[in-house]
């Protein structure tokens, strides 16, 4: 697939927030010596979504408005999950975004003997031990959060024999699963992540970016903070479901004496008709529901890059909608909105018919050999192009009426109707097939300067020099708001049996010559891309976005 060259970001209007107030408060006080740094840190177990663009956006974006910097780190602590595919499928993402983190690109496992070593320490304090109880004891052990644990029988090792088991564990001598190292804190607070919480658990796997050196992993919430602190992060930002990890984070960070960068979460982004857990998606793509992980339809961001979304649209909707620190749910509408406001100052015009119907001129020794169209009407440095008009035209077919209902203004028997950037046609007749089905529609021309009154404009493509095209027209993969709202309904109950049409459309010949990547406005119908796969001379064109919400579900 070609990727677009990486685009400097424009200002954002900013919409001021409660970490713009933060960070704001945290730079009047001198709290990091005026510093901001933040980090994007995606496990490389799965592909970005539109979600992940929020929080993209605001990492880069934060250290942007304040002269600071932003690193890209791998959170690479689960080696069962994660795949270097993952891990390049991220930074291309992130590039195309339009951010670059550049010499501050890490990973979690590169600091693995730090956090191994900083785990020693906190067992020579007492702060850590070896545990012997399975997950399911140990479930028992900890208990509710309106009742007190109990302290596992392994808690009272001394600090000598729990680091020979430690460094024992890290020789491989035991096997998976048999100890964990757990970070001795309180059984008795209200908050489960406090009660003795696993830092260490034992897995035989080798790991995609630190080899077979390791045995052992450390878990995410221990090792974040760590990672954090290492690279001196001052706000690390993070979604509202760590803020019940927060202050297990704070407790790694004073225990360990570390960098004492700060977590501060914000509400992840929820879109309607969509689905954004990592594991759905999964099972959308193995289930073939979809093709591959970047089809069209899926809120991933190489699928919405195959789409044709440009990322602009994409971080102006991050900023529109905002960080707040409730859950709301984002209707697609303003995605789709932020989409159509950028691509309309900037994409060619062209015409293409999707379901053809033939028109033929009752006067052809009256019509103008070609026309002349504007690319782009918001942009008049977009130029022109000229468009061989013939004596047959090919309309839509939904553009006539045999018997037009109320407000119908479009061709119909003895109406007319203008034809765009060329003139006005009046029905002067039409034929059927046998089976009742239009087939013909004859029309008198009316050149552009004569006084003809219409309501309605339709577009066209003339019938000899049209060349067929492949379009696909994707939708909202979804037909309900929240497709997996119902825990007790399978959310694939809800998919679209429509989200993808393919026809043969016609389209005026300069269409032939787009090249993969290329965008275009098919007047009337809506925002299209050339698929990154298209032929020479043969192009696919993906639907981005319709012209206006059109959406019946």
């Amino acid at each position: 697939m070609t990727t677009e060259p990486t685009p400097t970001p424009a200002p954002p209007t900013k919409n001021m927030h409660f970490i713009r107030e933060i960070i704001a408060a945290d730079n009047r006080s001198g709290k990091y010596g005026g510093q901001v740094v933040t980090r994007f840190p995606p496990e490389p177990n799965g592909y970005l979504h539109i979600g992940h663009a929020k929080a993209i956006c605001l990492d880069f974006g934060m250290a942007l408005e304040n002269n600071g910097r932003c690193h890209l780190r791998m959170d690479d602590t689960n080696p069962v999950k994660e795949d270097v595919e993952y891990t390049d499928a991220i930074k291309e993402d992130v590039r195309w975004l339009g951010f670059d983190w550049g010499p501050h690109y890490y990973h979690a496992s590169d600091y693995f003997e730090q956090m191994y070593e900083l785990a020693c320490g906190l067992i020579r304090d007492g702060k850590a031990y070896v545990c012997e109880l399975t997950s399911e004891e140990w479930k028992d052990y900890r208990g509710i959060p309106t009742e007190p644990g109990r302290e596992s029988p392994f808690r009272q090792r001394s600090p000598e024999e729990n680091l020979d088991l430690f460094q024992r564990m890290r020789a491989g001598e035991f096997p998976d699963g048999s100890k964990v190292l757990r970070a001795k804190i309180d059984m008795t607070s209200p908050n489960l992540h406090m009660r003795d919480p696993v830092i260490y658990r034992i897995l035989h796997v080798p790991h995609p970016h630190a080899g077979d050196q390791w045995c052992i992993y450390p878990m995410y919430d221990y090792a974040h903070p760590i990672e954090d602190a290492i690279e001196k992060i001052t706000h690390s930002m993070c979604t509202l479901e760590f803020e019940v990890h927060r202050p297990l984070y704070d407790w790694v960070i004073q225990n360990c004496n570390l960098f004492p960068s700060q977590q501060i979460e914000f509400a992840r982004l929820e879109l309607t008709y969509t689905v954004m857990s990592k594991r759905k998606l999964l099972e959308l793509v193995r289930q073939k529901h979809v093709n591959g992980w970047d089809d069209p339809r899926l809120p991933t961001l190489c699928g919405l890059r195959r789409r044709g979304v440009p990322p602009a649209a994409i971080r102006e909707f991050c900023e529109r909608i905002g960080v707040t620190k409730y859950d709301s749910l984002t209707d697609v509408a303003l995605l789709e909105h932020c989409i159509r406001d950028d691509l309309n100052k900037t994409v060619p015009r062209a015409m293409a018919v999707l379901d053809p119907v033939r028109l033929v001129f009752d006067n052809p020794d009256e019509l103008p050999a070609t026309i002349q169209a504007a690319n782009n009407p918001e942009d008049p440095a977009a130029g022109a192009r000229e468009i061989p008009f013939e004596p047959e035209l090919f309309i839509e077919r939904e553009d006539f009426a045999e018997v037009p209902p109320p407000k119908y203004f479009r061709l119909a028997p003895g109406k007319s109707v203008r034809l765009r950037n060329a003139g006005f046609v009046t029905c002067t007749g039409f034929e059927k097939d046998a089976a009742g089905n239009i087939t013909l529609i004859r029309g008198r021309f009316t050149p552009m300067n004569q006084p003809v009154k219409v309501k309605a404009t339709i577009h066209w493509v003339p019938a000899q020099a049209a060349r067929p095209v492949e379009v696909r027209l994707y939708d909202r993969l979804f037909t309900v708001p929240e497709p997996d709202a119902d825990k007790n309904v399978d959310f694939m109950t809800h998919l679209n049996p429509d989200s993808l049409q393919t026809v043969q459309a016609l389209a005026e010949p300069s269409l032939l010559a787009a090249q993969p990547g290329d965008r275009f406005q098919f007047e009337r119908i809506g925002y299209f891309y050339a698929e990154p796969d298209s032929r020479p001379n043969a192009p696919v064109f993906n639907r981005t976005v319709t012209l206006k919400d059109s959406w019946k579900g």
